[in-house]
C-alpha cells in the first residue's frame, strides 16, 4: 500500500507534469535545506537520502579527496573553517611585484590558482583523509553518515517549503522548455488571452507565448477567447521561465499547413520547392514531383478545391496561388506570374534579371495591384523580373503606399470643388436679406392702417 507522500508526491508529478525521479530530488533537497538549517554547519555539504514508503531519513556529509595543500595555505584554509578571513600570503607577493614581473608571471599564477584552488565544504585533502576512511585516494568520494534528529523546528520546516516550491517551480520550467523547444518550426494550436500593447499573449495551457506586432498579420483583429495556429519562431530560457515566440506572417507557417492538410506533400511524392508570402493578402507557392502519373498542382488543390479552402479558412481568406516549379527558369518565371499570359521572355543570368514582354490586356493581370503580382513571382523564383509591354515600353509597378495616396481624399480638385460650391451659398443669404428687407418695407402701410383703426377705437 502506498504512503500518503507517495501519493502527494504522484499528484504533484500529474499535476505539474513534472518525473517523480524529479519530484523526489526535491523534497531531498529540501530536506538537506532543513537539517543544515537546524543541525549542520556551513562547512557540510549535506545529502539527505529519503524513502516516501518508510519516510525514513538519511542524512550524509559528502567530500571528494583532493590533494595536499602547500603548507603556507594551510593557515587560511584553518581560519576559513573558523570563519576568520586572512589574506593568503601570495597576494603580498603579487602587491610587492613590480608591474612588468607582474604581467610575466600572470598566466602562471592563474593557473596555478585554478589548480590549487580549494573548497573545505566539499573537499578533503589527502592527509585528513584517513580519519574518515582508510586507504583514501586523490578523486574518492566519502559519505560520512551523520545522526538524524527526531524532527525540525520551524525555521526549518519553512525553510524546507521554500526550497520545495522554487524547485518544483525550476522543474517545471524545464519541463516545458524542454517540450517546447521541440517544437521550434511547427505550427501549434493556442488561444488569444488579452493583448499588451502591440503585444499578443497566447495562452498555450501550460504556457503563455508572446506574438509581437512584426508577426502579426495586419488586418486580423486576435479577438481574447479566439483559437489560433501559430509557427514557432523561437524557444530561449530567461530568469521568467521559457519565453516562447510565434508567429502568423512567416512564409513557413503556409508550407506547414500544405504539410498537414495534403497527403502527398507529407509523404514526400509532392515537394515545396519555394514559397512567397505577403501575410494577409497573397501567397505564391511552387510545388513539384518527378512521377509522371500526379499532378502536383491537382493534389494540392483537391476535389472542388476542398484542400486549399481549408488552409485559405485556417489564413482568414488569405488567396494563394499554386504554380509548378520548373528547372528550366524561362518555364518557371511563366508560371510564376500566372494567371498572366506572356508573350516573350529575355533572361540575364548573368545579373540574375528577367525582362517580360506582355500584351495591353495582360499588363494588369501580370503587375497585379501595387505591383504584388510581380513582386511575389520575383521572391519566388529568386530572379528580379521587368515588366515590358509588346512594343519594348518599361512598366513601373505601383508601390502600395502610392496607391493608398491615390485612394485617400483631400486632393486640389475636391478643395476647389468646395471653394465653388461654398461661393452660391453666400450668395443665397444675401438674396434672403433682400427678401426679407422687401417683405418690411411692403408690409409697412399695411402696419400704419391697423394701428390707426386701433387709436381711433380708443378714442370712441
Amino acid at each position: 500500500m502506498t504512503s500518503e507522500i507517495t501519493a502527494a508526491i504522484k499528484n504533484i508529478c500529474d499535476e505539474k507534469g513534472i518525473s517523480y525521479e524529479s519530484v523526489l530530488e526535491t523534497v531531498q533537497a529540501a530536506l538537506a535545506a532543513a537539517y543544515r538549517k537546524d543541525y549542520g554547519n556551513k562547512m557540510q555539504n549535506i545529502q539527505v537520502e529519503f524513502d516516501p514508503e518508510t519516510q525514513a531519513i538519511k542524512a550524509f556529509d559528502v567530500k571528494t579527496v583532493v590533494e595536499d595543500l602547500p603548507e603556507e595555505e594551510q593557515e587560511a584554509v584553518e581560519a576559513l573553517k573558523e570563519g576568520v578571513l586572512i589574506e593568503p600570503p601570495d597576494a603580498k607577493k603579487k602587491e610587492e611585484a613590480p608591474i612588468g614581473e607582474e604581467k610575466e608571471v600572470s598566466a602562471d599564477a592563474e593557473e596555478e590558482e585554478e589548480k590549487r584552488h580549494f573548497n573545505p565544504k566539499t573537499e578533503i585533502q589527502l592527509k585528513d583523509a584517513p580519519e574518515l576512511k582508510k586507504n583514501a585516494k586523490i578523486g574518492d568520494v566519502i559519505r560520512t553518515r551523520l545522526e538524524v534528529p527526531g524532527g525540525f523546528g520551524r525555521m526549518a520546516a519553512q525553510t524546507a517549503k521554500q526550497v520545495i516550491i522554487q524547485k518544483l517551480r525550476e522543474a517545471e520550467r524545464e519541463t516545458v522548455f524542454a517540450e517546447y523547444k521541440d517544437k521550434e518550426g511547427t505550427v501549434i494550436t493556442g488561444t488569444v488571452q488579452r493583448r499588451e500593447g502591440r503585444m499578443v499573449l497566447i495562452d498555450l495551457g501550460k504556457t503563455i507565448a508572446l506574438l509581437p506586432s512584426e508577426e502579426q498579420i495586419h488586418r486580423e483583429s486576435y479577438v481574447p477567447g479566439e483559437h489560433l495556429k501559430l509557427y514557432v519562431v523561437s524557444v530561449d530560457k530567461t530568469t521568467k521561465g521559457p519565453e516562447i515566440i510565434v508567429s502568423r506572417s512567416r512564409p513557413e507557417i503556409v508550407k506547414q499547413f500544405f504539410e498537414m492538410e495534403i497527403p502527398e506533400i507529407a509523404n514526400g511524392t509532392v515537394e515545396i520547392k519555394s514559397v512567397a508570402r505577403e501575410a494577409g493578402s497573397r501567397t505564391k507557392i511552387a510545388v513539384w514531383t518527378d512521377e509522371d502519373n500526379i499532378d502536383p498542382i491537382g493534389s494540392c488543390i483537391g476535389q472542388r478545391g476542398a484542400r486549399v479552402q481549408t488552409i485559405i479558412s485556417e489564413l482568414k481568406g488569405e488567396k494563394i496561388d499554386i504554380v509548378e516549379y520548373s528547372t528550366d527558369p524561362e518555364e518557371y518565371i511563366l508560371n510564376a506570374l500566372s494567371p498572366a499570359r506572356i508573350s516573350g521572355i529575355k533572361l540575364n543570368e548573368e545579373e540574375n534579371t528577367a525582362i517580360v514582354s506582355v500584351a495591353e490586356d495582360q499588363l494588369s493581370l501580370a503587375i497585379g495591384k501595387s505591383g504584388q503580382n510581380v513582386r511575389l513571382a520575383a521572391k519566388l523564383t529568386g530572379w528580379k523580373i521587368d515588366i515590358v509591354t509588346e512594343g519594348g515600353e518599361k512598366i513601373e509597378p505601383k508601390k502600395p503606399q502610392d496607391a493608398e495616396a491615390e485612394e485617400a481624399p483631400g486632393n486640389e480638385e475636391d478643395a476647389g470643388e468646395e471653394v465653388s460650391a461654398a461661393e452660391p451659398a453666400k450668395e443665397t443669404k444675401e438674396e434672403a436679406k433682400d427678401d426679407e428687407s422687401s417683405k418690411e418695407t411692403k408690409d409697412a402701410p399695411e402696419k400704419k392702417k391697423k394701428t390707426a383703426k386701433k387709436k381711433s377705437k380708443e378714442e370712441k
